[in-house]
């Protein structure tokens, strides 16, 4: 079988290894790819959502499957593009169509799906420049803290939580009137705070069955301690303590099950990974979003404790038969670590060379994020540029072992949290 992998980050580097290992895979080519990807096979210069660029290469080098790490190609509807064009129709895309992947491009699309299916959500309204006074006036009487959402996609920084009524008004002025995310906040979503611990929970589906992957917890904020800015991820481990069986048959029965079940009922063309953006209430799970694929750093964990063929799920997704497959794990605990650039989520320098990367072992694996090839070395090229991902009998040990090689590897501006799990140790 012949891949076609599209993404360049560690969650790209996670599922190339992961499916580079299966006995069904042929050739695999990522694109545009990273340093780690061009281990796994071959990375190739082109750009996510060049969709015609794409077809004539899958046509060129015969390619049976293709695989959107990130949601950009999805939201732009690159399943609809396959699906529409006879010459590309007999090649499966692992992922949802355009409408589809809407539960992650658009929060109010989101928040009606879970209102007509019953699946457990913060209260929320919407607003935009038609109904624009009647936010400030909603905003003015809100109880303390506001979530206001931007209601398009913003690179995982679209979310504010303030926790005054003056702030919450700055911030929902700047989202809309002066495009703070672009046109991504032309709609702002306002959400009661819930107040609890979050997790991502995973499944895979054939748009009718479904498979619950290994569930992760990640860490957003830049410093130890959960302090400073909101980041793309700085860390995060597998299992999560709290996500015992009677919480998850919560999970499977209050969310999972309404979400597939309403998506077959209305339509809705959906294969792929389905991300469950969950936060523990008081031991009752909501969901705080949906994404349409696998998270990021989450994949770093998830991938390594997943025991199955990645390409055998696929294989399985693609004809229909999901419901044939179980799924196993490694009962060990997974911890990985982000080594980020100075300066990261804000201004930061690339081009800086990386020394000191480990071999992979059955106990840790290195995924490059931001990373790229030049001759011989190996350069920062992202804000995220490496993921550490330890495996061990117990969090203390799989964290320890990545502290370790996160102080082994070199580069200018290195910078990453120690932390990674704490409130579980």
């Amino acid at each position: 079988m012949n891949i076609l992998l599209l993404g360049s980050g560690g969650r790209e580097h996670a599922l190339a290894l992961k499916m580079s290992q299966s006995t069904q895979c042929g050739q695999l080519f990522i694109a545009p790819g990273n340093a780690g990807t061009a281990q796994c096979g071959k990375n190739v210069n082109m750009g996510v959502s060049d969709f015609e660029k794409i077809k004539t290469f899958c046509l060129e080098h015969a390619i049976d499957l293709v695989v959107p790490g990130s949601e950009e190609a999805l939201v732009n509807g690159i399943y609809d593009f396959f699906s529409k064009d006879a010459a590309l129709q007999h090649i499966p895309v692992m992922g949802p169509s355009q409408e589809g992947a809407q539960l992650e491009g658009s929060k109010a699309y989101a928040k009606l799906f879970m209102q007509r299916n019953n699946i457990p959500t913060a209260a929320y309204r919407e607003f935009n420049e038609k109904n624009y006074e009647e936010g400030i006036a909603y905003l003015q009487q809100h109880s303390l803290p506001i979530v206001l959402k931007a209601d398009g996609l913003a690179a995982g920084k679209g979310v504010v939580i303030v926790a005054n009524h003056e702030d919450a008004l700055e911030e929902f002025e700047q989202m809309i009137k002066s495009a703070k995310f672009g046109d991504a906040s032309k709609t702002v979503v306002v959400e009661e705070f819930l107040t609890g611990i979050e997790l991502s929970v995973f499944a895979i589906t054939d748009g009718h069955s479904y498979k619950i992957l290994p569930e992760a917890k990640d860490y957003k904020r830049i410093g130890e301690g959960d302090t400073g800015l909101n980041t793309g991820g700085m860390g995060a481990v597998s299992p999560v303590p709290f996500a015992d069986a009677a919480f998850m048959t919560k999970v499977e029965d209050q969310i999972i099950r309404p979400t597939i079940a309403g998506l077959s009922k209305e339509g809705i063309v959906y294969y792929g990974f389905v991300f469950f953006g969950l936060i523990n209430v008081a031991g009752e799970p909501f969901v705080i979003e949906y994404n349409c694929r696998m998270g990021d750093p989450e994949t770093e964990v998830v991938m390594p404790r997943l025991q199955n063929d990645l390409l055998e799920l696929f294989t399985a997704v693609a004809q229909g038969k999901l419901n044939e497959q179980t799924i196993y794990a490694d009962a060990r605990v997974a911890a990985t670590m982000m080594l980020v650039s100075k300066g990261y989520p804000e201004a930061y320098e690339k081009n800086k060379v990386i020394t000191g990367i480990p071999a992979p072992t059955r106990d840790q694996i290195v995924f490059h994020a931001g990373t790229k090839q030049d001759g011989n070395d190996v350069l920062s090229n992202g804000g995220r540029v490496l993921s550490i991902t330890s495996l061990a009998a117990d969090l203390s040990l799989a964290l320890a072992h990545s502290v370790q090689t996160a102080e082994q590897i070199a580069f200018d501006g290195k910078v990453y949290r120690r932390d990674i799990g704490y409130e579980f140790i």
